[in-house]
């Protein structure tokens, strides 16, 4: 990063404090270390190392897209990850040293899709089992970091093979199985070579999700779509039973893990999770969570345990008492919104599809979670006595919440058509001004128990995208996709000036000092406009590829933040107009940015549901 074109332009990379999420979907994405310590999971490119007991997070960085399985070798000293890719295209399977925290080598050779990684028992073999694109399983050489055979990992007449495993003890014997096959491998190494063997499970069809293997290697069990799970002999290659019989798991059996008191920790996908024995497999032990189970650790023998679920959710088990303690949560949907309260940087709220949270900004902790099912949150705001959360919602309503419980203070339905887009409040806590889907900007009077609707102001064509009110209350600024931005009186509530340009404005600003604005869309350029006759100053290439979607300014005016759909944040100067730093960490489209008060960090938020915290790199 740093040599770039000339001396004058040279780019500081801004530095990473933390990161909020946690990709859910990935089929057991979530893995303790064997040091007990530290927790293992993927959110898009990257893979993170989160320390159980302290704030403490490292980054690996490395693959060029989402990150789609991760695995730890037994001894703990490596870590590999696969990804996917677009179709035709070479995706890599990536080895990491654990202790250093980075890259040993690249592994090259699947197409598309990785499905699934393992390491054998002694660390000397990893093997990886591609996509549907792909269809072959190839074993690594860990010592000499290249391939040492491979072959296709299904016959002509079954579907595709879709998760892997190592025997417990053997470093010769490894299991794929998948849609309708089952399959024992056997590694040949002088000869190069892996045989299959087809296992026998008779008149049953089932489709593999999940697998897991006893530690004295006499049995392996397998979880299935139809919520049942099958017994096999490794040796034999035979079904040795099958359950449970009448009460089936409901949306299949999505995780499954081996303890050693001869027992098995299940996750269904309708978020069920279970102790239970073979033959019968029934609970002996049950426990409902949040959002459908797709991953179970164990930290040491398994005294305690980890599960992940799809909604994103960390939990730690203890298996005593059976209870859960949610550990880490985050949003599983793109996030629309990011919005400090007045004055500090303490805590901040973000909203995605149907909820609005409030984190604790140094622990990276939920405090509060407000939800509406079903609804889509396009925007919040507090209000500056920070009395209550204002919400734009995809219904046309404005939902106002109180920040400490959460409770619903008042609605004002049909605020809008098509939904609202945006929303800002005045300083003195008395007008909340809403745009929307249709193109209207609506100003509202908020008195003690009423909420009056002062004016609508039909200008804009299309959904407004940002609105920013004047430090005085006697001006605000909207801006929308239909390629104009205008600057209104709220006094005489009347437009006092346009501006337009070809593109679909997703962001505006006011300069501290009020005389000019600061825009940017998808034309990728930032400009600069008078405020008192519209006219364009200067315009910014603000970035190379794909829009951009979010900016702030700090309160002195001497930088500002973007960030957009190629996935960088750029901080820049405002009156030289140059990038002086660049931060690579997000792997979803930026959908807002926001400078904290007092000018600490910088947090910004993306399309895959991740929040990242930046040190704000200039002493303020």
């Amino acid at each position: 990063m740093e040599n770039q074109i000339s001396p004058k332009t040279e780019v500081a990379e801004l530095e990473l404090e933390a990161v909020i999420g946690f990709n859910g979907h990935v089929p057991t994405g979530l893995k303790c270390h064997p040091d007990e310590e530290h927790l293992v999971y993927p959110l898009g490119c990257t893979v993170l190392i989160q320390a159980i007991n302290t704030n403490k997070q490292d980054f690996l960085h490395g693959h060029g897209n989402n990150v789609s399985c991760v695995t730890i070798s037994k001894s703990g000293d490596y870590i590999a990850s696969g990804q996917v890719t677009f179709m035709g295209f070479k995706a890599d399977v990536i080895l990491w040293d654990y202790k250093k925290r980075e890259l040993i080598a690249r592994l090259s050779l699947h197409k598309g899709k990785i499905e699934d990684v393992a390491f054998s028992p002694n660390d000397l073999y990893l093997v990886s089992l591609g996509g549907p694109d792909d269809g072959s399983v190839v074993v690594w050489s860990i010592a000499k970091r290249e391939a040492i055979c491979g072959s296709p990992a299904a016959g002509l007449n079954v579907g595709n093979a879709t998760t892997v495993i190592f025997s417990g003890c053997r470093d010769e014997m490894f299991v794929t199985a998948g849609n309708g096959t089952i399959r024992v491998w056997e590694l040949d190494l002088p000869n190069r070579k892996i045989w299959p063997t087809e296992c026998q499970t008779g008149q049953m069809k089932r489709i593999v999700l999940c697998i897991t293997m006893a530690s004295d290697d006499c049995f392996f069990y397998l979880g299935t779509t139809s919520g049942d799970i099958l017994k096999m002999n490794p040796r034999t290659k035979l079904l040795a039973d099958s359950g449970p019989v009448k009460e089936k798991f409901s949306l299949g059996v999505s995780a499954i893990k081996c303890l050693k008191m001869v027992g098995l920790l299940v996750g269904s996908g309708a978020g069920l999770l279970i102790f239970c024995k073979s033959p019968s497999y029934k609970p002996i032990k049950k426990l409902q969570l949040q959002g459908g189970i797709t991953s179970i650790t164990l930290r040491g023998e398994g005294h305690q345990f980890f599960v992940g679920t799809e909604e994103s959710h960390i939990y730690r088990v203890n298996f005593t008492d059976f209870k859960e303690t949610l550990i880490a949560t985050c949003h599983f949907e793109a996030v629309q919104d990011i919005v400090f309260p007045f004055g500090t940087a303490e805590l901040f709220a973000t909203c995605a599809q149907k909820d609005i949270r409030v984190w604790h900004t140094l622990s990276n902790r939920e405090l509060l979670r407000i939800t509406v099912p079903n609804m889509t949150c396009h925007g919040i705001d507090f209000m500056r006595d920070g009395k209550s959360i204002i919400s734009a919602w995809n219904d046309g309503k404005i939902r106002a919440f109180a920040p400490e419980t959460g409770r619903l203070m008042y609605v004002i339905n049909n605020a809008h058509r098509i939904g609202v887009t945006a929303i800002a409040t005045t300083s003195d806590c008395k007008r909340v001004i809403s745009g929307g889907g249709e193109g209207e900007v609506r100003v509202w009077q908020i008195g003690c128990q009423t909420q009056k609707l002062e004016e609508a102001l039909k200008e804009h064509k299309s959904s407004v995208s940002c609105i920013r009110v004047k430090k005085n209350n006697e001006e605000c600024v909207t801006a929308s996709t239909d390629g104009t931005c205008i600057i209104w009186d709220l006094v005489h509530l009347r437009r006092n000036q346009m501006i337009l340009a070809n593109t679909l404005f997703q962001c505006v600003c006011y300069h501290p000092e009020e005389f000019q604005i600061i825009t940017s869309g998808t034309d990728r350029k930032i400009a600069y406009w008078e405020v008192f006759d519209g006219s364009v100053i200067r315009e910014l290439e603000g970035s190379l590829s794909g829009s951009i979607n979010g900016m702030d300014i700090t309160v002195e005016g001497v930088y500002f933040v973007t960030g957009g759909n190629d996935h960088l944040v750029k901080v820049w100067d405002y009156n030289e107009g140059e990038v002086t730093h660049v931060g690579v960490g997000h792997s979803g489209n930026i959908t807002r940015i926001r400078i904290s008060p007092g000018n600490q960090y910088i947090i910004s938020v993306s399309a895959d549901g991740a929040i990242l915290r930046w040190k704000y790199p200039f002493a303020s």
